[in-house]
């Protein structure tokens, strides 16, 4: 495991936001959905893949709050161009459990 400083710590913007709409992805090479998440007023709307079809599905997703890094570049994956990253936790079988506030926070709010 590699240190960190503080300084590069904050320059990785963690943010809580809400699935607002969650698509099927089929050109995707692992089974995923398309997300797309409100992160508030300064961030806005934005889209990403997720392989984490196993555990979750758009009904359950939708109006779920997550946890993502907002600061990547945008990235093509396949025909789509992912803005953020979702994070979560791999479990021994290979699922994905997202990493969630565990209270209600305002889109947007930064992981402190």
């Amino acid at each position: 495991m590699k240190n960190i400083s503080w300084d590069e710590f904050k320059t990785v913007e963690l943010r809580a936001g809400t699935v607002i709409k969650v698509e099927d992805f089929p050109e995707a090479r692992k089974p995923a959905w398309i997300i797309t998440v409100d992160f508030g007023s300064r961030i806005g709307i934005k889209k990403t893949s997720a392989q984490i079809t196993d555990l979750y599905s758009p009904k359950e997703l939708l109006g779920r709050q997550i946890i993502a890094v907002v600061n990547f570049p945008p990235r093509q994956i396949g025909p789509f161009m992912s803005e953020f990253l979702l994070t979560g936790f791999y479990r021994k079988d290979g699922a994905v459990v997202m990493a969630v506030p565990e209270r209600e926070v305002p889109d947007g709010a930064e992981l402190s």
